[in-house]
């Protein structure tokens, strides 16, 4: 009897035990998420973050776990990552240059995925009834472009392509807001830029196309960036986040003319320029591939050749593919389950 008791005493001790590591277990676990707030920061471009943020999405599925979100708006990508470097940012979507320039100035992040290929993404515009017929017509002219954007690193690349260098033109350095009057204005002589104003400027007002990454054969890449502390912290959000960003990808392209409707209501522009910028660079949600990795490589050295940054790099340290490639493959055992 007395054996019989001590083994029930020795059970009830082990289940208790057993009980609250489980509930310490489930109490750390819920803690991970507890009085966390996603940061994401967001331009004026067109895409599935926008999309997402205009529809609740992100709010409806990071509230299942108990995470708050925040949007910050952003001009262009620098400084998406001066938040990131005082740790008040988590999540962007960036152009080329920026995350070259992060990168060389130490600032601790990753790209988890590639947003767009970029080829019609920036371009140079001149306005109508310019003089200027080619790229080498620029040289003494000024041209708007926001430092260390995408279309920043577009103008060294085009003017390297015209034999001509950095010192050969006037750059005058403004945010997109400004340089879109400056431009108007007629104060500036060209503009390098991207997405959404590329569209506006050329059906709008009838300005022209100078070159292109098209024409050019020049990629300009944009990716989905991460803070590296959050990706380490919180590895699950990360992969939650890419595959809210994948489904409004896939429902832009699903239901292409509604997605035009909420992005013209929601920055006020005419759906045709809309169209024509969401045809112009295309949303993607995939794995960096070598190539855009040895593109990438290509800027920065370029980058590097002409002193725009002052270390050299190895862009190939910034990739971190393990996030989106589980991100994809749980959205396709989710959708053979639900199909049956």
């Amino acid at each position: 009897m007395r054996k019989r008791m001590a083994f029930l005493l020795m059970i009830g001790l082990i289940s208790f035990v057993f009980g609250c590591s489980s509930e310490n277990v489930a109490t750390g676990s819920k803690k991970k998420t507890e009085n966390v707030t996603i940061r994401i920061g967001i331009q004026q471009s067109l895409g599935p973050l926008l999309l997402a943020k205009e529809k609740g999405w992100f709010e409806k599925e990071f509230e299942k776990e108990g995470v708050k979100v925040k949007w910050t708006e952003f001009q262009s990508g620098p400084p998406h990552f001066e938040a990131m470097a005082s740790n008040n940012l988590d999540f962007g979507a960036v152009g080329n240059s920026p995350v070259i320039s992060a990168q060389a100035a130490n600032i601790d992040f990753k790209e988890i995925s590639k947003s767009s290929d970029g080829l019609k993404g920036d371009a140079i515009l001149i306005p109508k009834g310019s003089k200027i017929k080619d790229l080498k017509d620029l040289k003494g002219k000024k041209i708007a472009v926001a430092k260390g954007s995408s279309g920043f690193n577009f103008l060294y690349e085009a003017l390297q392509h015209a034999g001509l260098k950095a010192s050969d033109v006037e750059m005058i350095q403004l945010q997109p807001d400004e340089a879109q009057a400056a431009f108007e204005t007629r104060k500036v002589d060209a503009w390098a830029i991207w997405e959404p104003y590329i569209s506006y400027e050329t059906i709008k007002n009838k300005a022209k196309v100078l070159a292109d990454g098209e024409t050019l054969h020049v990629y300009s890449p944009g990716f989905v960036i991460a803070r590296s502390g959050f990706t380490k912290e919180h590895p699950d959000l990360t992969v939650q986040f890419l595959k809210v960003y994948e489904k409004a990808r896939r429902w832009q392209n699903e239901h292409f003319d509604e997605a035009v409707s909420i992005y013209a209501e929601a920055k006020k522009l005419d759906k045709e320029v809309v169209a024509q910028a969401l045809r112009n660079n295309p949303a993607l949600n995939e794995p960096i591939t070598d190539d855009i990795i040895k593109a990438q490589q290509k800027t920065a050295d370029f980058q590097y050749s002409q002193k725009v940054i002052k270390t050299k790099i190895d862009t190939s340290k910034v990739v971190d593919n393990q996030f989106i490639k589980k991100a994809l493959q749980e959205l396709k055992k989710e959708g053979e389950e639900k199909n049956g």
